[in-house]
C-alpha cells in the first residue's frame, strides 16, 4: 500500500493558483500537474475539513448524474490512491477516512495551522498523532515533523495556514495588511465578552486597489511555499501519492464581500486540486 499525502492550502481560492504556477514562477507547485478547479462542499474551513476528511475531496459540480454516483466514484478513486483495491462498502457506516485507513494498517496523522481545527474538536477522530502548530503560518515547521514508518504505510494531513489571511509567511512583516480579524481575532473579540464587528466598526479598506493587493499577496505567498513543496516532494517515500487542494477560497471584495464563510459566492467555492503519484 502507498503513503497517502493530503495538503490542504486554508483558504487559497483557484484563480490565486493559476496566478501562482503561470509562467513557471512556481515549478514545484505544478510538479504534480497543473491541476484543475474544483468546488469546495463548505466555505469554513471546520466543516470543510470534516467532509474531507470523510475522504470526499472537491467536486467537479458535474451535471446530468446522480450526486450518489460522484460519491462512489470518488470513494472508488482510493484504490488508486492507495494501491490496494478498495471498496465502497469498506467506509460504511462511519464514513471517516482516518479511522478506515488505520483499518487498512495505517499510522494516521495531522498537523494543522488554524486554531478552529485545534486538537479538541471532533476533527481530531481516529488520529494516532494530530497537532495544532505554535504558528499558523510556518509550512516550514510542518515538514520538520512529518515521518513515514518503514513498517506501516503513512497519512499525513497538512493543513497549510500562509494562505489564510495575513498571508505571510514565518517571520515576514504583515504590517502593511489592512487590520481586521484574522486567525485568532475572532475568538479573542468573543473572549473578551465584546460582540461581533458592528457595520460602523468595520474597517475602511474596502476599495478595488486595496483588495486586489491583498489578492496579490495571496498569489505571492503561494509562490513563496514553492520551495517548501520542492522539500515534500523530495522528502516523502517513492511513490507516495499526495493530494494538494483547499478547505475553500476567499472573496477580495467581489460582489462587495471580504472573506469566506457567511458567504454564498463561487469564488468561496472555487477551490484547486492537483494529485499524483511522487516517484
Amino acid at each position: 500500500m502507498q503513503n497517502l499525502v493530503l495538503v490542504v492550502l486554508d483558504s487559497c481560492r483557484w484563480d490565486t493558483w493559476q496566478r501562482a504556477i503561470d509562467g513557471g514562477a512556481a515549478p514545484h507547485l505544478a510538479r504534480l500537474g497543473r491541476g484543475e478547479r474544483r468546488y469546495s462542499y463548505a466555505s469554513w474551513t471546520a466543516p470543510s475539513h470534516y467532509n474531507l476528511l470523510t475522504g470526499l475531496l472537491p467536486h467537479r459540480s458535474p451535471a446530468g448524474v446522480f450526486a450518489s454516483e460522484v460519491y462512489k466514484e470518488e470513494y472508488l478513486a482510493y484504490s488508486k490512491r492507495l494501491g490496494t483495491e478498495v471498496e465502497f462498502k469498506q467506509l460504511l457506516p462511519g464514513l471517516w477516512l482516518p479511522g478506515f485507513l488505520q483499518s487498512l494498517g495505517y499510522e494516521t496523522s495531522a498537523r494543522v495551522s488554524l486554531p478552529v481545527l485545534n486538537p479538541r474538536t471532533g476533527i481530531n477522530r481516529d488520529f494516532d498523532s494530530y497537532r495544532l502548530m505554535e504558528s499558523h503560518n510556518d509550512f516550514g515547521a510542518i515538514l520538520d515533523e512529518v515521518r513515514f514508518g518503514a513498517d506501516r504505510p503513512g497519512f499525513w494531513m497538512l493543513n497549510v495556514g500562509e494562505t489564510h489571511y495575513p498571508y505571510v509567511a514565518a517571520g515576514e512583516d504583515a504590517s502593511e495588511l489592512p487590520h481586521i480579524s484574522g486567525v485568532h481575532g475572532v475568538a479573542k473579540r468573543l473572549g473578551q465578552g465584546e460582540g461581533p464587528v458592528s457595520a460602523a466598526e468595520a474597517p475602511d479598506f474596502f476599495e478595488g486597489d486595496s483588495l486586489q493587493r491583498l489578492h496579490d499577496k495571496q498569489v505571492a505567498t503561494l509562490r513563496g511555499l514553492d520551495r517548501s513543496f520542492e522539500r515534500l516532494f523530495d522528502e516523502v517515500p517513492k511513490d507516495t501519492w499526495v493530494i494538494v487542494t483547499a478547505d475553500h477560497g476567499e472573496l477580495f471584495g467581489e460582489g462587495g464581500y471580504f472573506g469566506h464563510g457567511p458567504i454564498a459566492h463561487n469564488k468561496v467555492f472555487e477551490v484547486p486540486f492537483v494529485e499524483g503519484k511522487v516517484r
